[in-house]
């Protein structure tokens, strides 16, 4: 079976439109947030989740549903769920392992920013599969963090909320987990790329990717990449398992390459947008040029 690729990056950091371009390559299976690297079985990730309530676990659902009855009804997620249930002592690589069968001889893309939240959630998934490849997304840390309070405001019920962390700190703690894990990667195994870079040229930057992972970079490829509404976890799922994905890219997963050929980064100078009368912080400064940001 092959290697699976993993694209690594903090929240909104664009992991859902891209992932979904390159799962939708003919030799790959693009899969949604399934969170599979917080615990050593399933148990434990499913715990881990329960917090977040479906935010976090109807990725897992939903594929599932897909997987083993080919529609995402509420039924069929709710089967997925109680699926789950009886399987709490399986092992991560086991659980894995059972989507790859399912799946066949497609390569696994999986995108799920929580793995990034913890060290020990990134190299669960290098212990599991040694050779598989990391794309590191990155995103400028204003946009990421102007994304990151819209998305809590709209989740909120549309009003004012606390916030109980700075997004600029998850960005950093994010990015050094990545980093941390890419120092103990052979060489080939991780490539890093800017996210506005990938999607203001896609026909310059996918093939790049494809090349990388030992995937077809023909015409025909390419093109099905540029289309990932035709993925089966591009719309918004049932009642109980309605995610999986970015919310802004359920409900609109077309490319617009007109947009996103105007695709601009912001500057790194003046104030921090979340926290008036304040800049970044140095550590911020100093990783996002290292990133290529000004």
């Amino acid at each position: 079976m092959p290697d699976p690729l993993f694209i690594i990056a903090p929240p909104r950091s664009f992991t859902s439109v891209i992932g979904g371009m390159i799962g939708q390559h003919p030799q790959a299976y693009g899969l949604p947030e399934v969170n599979l690297a917080l615990g050593d079985t399933l148990g434990e990730t499913w715990t881990a989740l329960a917090p977040s309530l479906n935010m976090g676990t109807s990725g897992l659902l939903r594929l599932l549903a897909e997987l083993h009855e080919g529609a995402q009804s509420e039924d069929a997620a709710i089967r997925a769920r109680h699926w789950i249930q009886r399987r709490f002592h399986w092992p991560t690589a086991k659980v894995f392992a059972h989507i790859q069968e399912a799946v066949g001889d497609k390569v696994l893309v999986d995108k799920s920013p929580r793995s990034t939240m913890r060290i020990d959630s990134l190299r669960r998934l290098h212990r599991i599969f040694p050779a598989a490849s990391f794309l590191h997304l990155t995103r400028h840390p204003r946009s990421t963090g102007k994304s990151t309070l819209e998305l809590m405001k709209a989740y909120s019920g549309g009003g004012a909320q606390r916030i109980e962390f700075d997004p600029e700190q998850l960005w950093l703690r994010s990015q050094n987990h990545i980093l941390e894990l890419s120092r103990d990667l052979a060489l080939g195994q991780y490539m890093r790329i800017k996210g506005e870079m990938l999607l203001a040229d896609p026909m310059l930057y996918l093939p790049q990717v494809c090349d990388w992972l030992g995937l077809s970079s023909d015409a025909a490829s390419i093109e099905a990449m540029l289309h990932p509404e035709t993925s089966a976890f591009a719309s918004v799922g049932p009642p109980s398992a309605p995610f999986g994905n970015d919310p802004n890219f359920l409900n609109s997963p077309a490319l617009d390459m007109a947009r996103l050929a105007r695709i601009t980064e912001p500057s790194l100078q003046g104030d921090v947008d979340w926290r008036p009368g304040e800049a970044f912080s140095k550590p911020v400064l100093r990783l996002a040029r290292q990133f290529g940001y000004g």
